[in-house]
């Protein structure tokens, strides 16, 4: 393998649907396309990923924002990592190159969400040093109330 890290250009980034959508199954592909490339207009948004040489196997997005509890923070979010690459560590260089890459914006503090049946990822991010600090609540306030 030969890995690297970097930010994905806003116009490629329909290229993270294939990861995106094995771990948003419910979302149908037309919502999500839609969502993701309004996500891209956003200035707080950015998408990163992790590369075998051309072939994109990781993605994350970054949420940049100002909180008045812990400061300059930087939220993960859609993490994934490529099955095939699972359990070869990657997910740990990864977040090491994510936590030196927003230290070097200015970002002091990480904080994330995962889903609670998601126990693989409790243990990672156990492992790098996270620990649970409030409840994540949604309501939905579209007419359906159903989540997609």
């Amino acid at each position: 393998m030969n890995l690297s890290f970097k930010s994905i250009d806003n116009k490629d980034i329909l290229s993270i649907l294939p990861l995106l959508k094995k771990a948003n199954t419910t979302t149908p592909h037309d919502i999500l396309e839609k969502r993701v490339l309004e996500m891209v207009n956003y200035s707080t948004y950015e998408c990163v990923g992790v590369f075998d040489e051309d072939k994109l196997i990781g993605i994350s997005g970054l949420w940049y924002s100002m909180r008045h509890y812990s400061g300059r923070s930087v939220e993960p979010d859609h993490v994934i990592i490529d099955d095939l690459y699972r359990g070869k560590n990657i997910g740990k260089q990864f977040f090491s190159w994510i936590y030196e890459y927003t230290k070097s914006k200015g970002y002091e503090a990480m904080e994330l969400n995962t889903y609670t049946g998601n126990r693989k990822s409790h243990k990672f991010y156990y492992n790098e040093g996270f620990e649970i600090y409030g409840f994540h609540f949604v309501k939905i306030m579209r007419n359906d109330k159903a989540f997609y």
